[in-house]
């Protein structure tokens, strides 16, 4: 059986460019992936994924809530990567595991653990009931070098926990950070 991944970090970890960097790889070995993201996620254009370091390329499937991914169109491919499955619905995630199963092909999710409350989202809880393999990808706190936990939104400067969790902006409006748990209090302490 294939097995499900899910690799998460904070924001500005690298999930994306991970994501380009494993899909590059299979493709130039003559691999087929089928590259999926939520169909609301449009910061770089509607099907565009792309890494804050540059890297892009277009997906092949947009996913909603109500999707309903069409096994057969997974047969033969080599791989099956997501990026920013933690929009997408536990459905979707059972979907995938399925996939796993039915059609043999690994799945590779890239996403948040948690939103900027630190709370899971509904997708990254189901992840971690039904992934095979986790793997945490890393990076360091904004404010210091210890190791980053947590997302930090600030709105306008000030660090904030109000707002939707699905929000996805513009890119050149960046305004959440990877911290640590004690930078990540110290910053909302200041503000609240």
């Amino acid at each position: 059986m294939a097995k499900l991944y899910f690799r998460y970090g904070v924001v500005s970890s690298a999930k994306t460019m991970n994501l380009l960097a494993v899909a590059h790889n299979y493709q130039l070995q003559g691999k087929r992936v089928l590259l999926l993201k939520p169909d609301f996620d449009i910061r770089y254009g509607v099907s565009k994924i792309k890494s804050r370091a540059g890297l892009e390329t277009n997906a092949d499937i947009l996913i909603s809530n109500d999707t309903v991914i069409d096994q057969k169109r997974c047969e033969g491919m080599s791989c099956i990567l997501v990026d920013e499955v933690q929009f997408l619905a536990p459905s979707i995630i059972d979907q995938l595991r399925e996939i796993t199963v039915n059609v043999g092909v690994p799945v590779i999710c890239y996403g948040l653990r948690t939103d900027f409350r630190g709370e899971l989202f509904p997708a990254t809880k189901r992840l971690f009931e039904l992934a095979d393999t986790l793997e945490e990808i890393k990076t360091t706190c904004y404010y210091c070098n210890k190791k980053a936990l947590m997302n930090l939104k600030q709105v306008d400067g000030r660090a904030s926990i109000e707002g939707p969790s699905s929000e996805l902006n513009d890119p050149a409006a960046e305004k959440y950070f990877p911290t640590c748990y004690r930078c990540y209090r110290e910053q909302l302490g200041r503000h609240l």
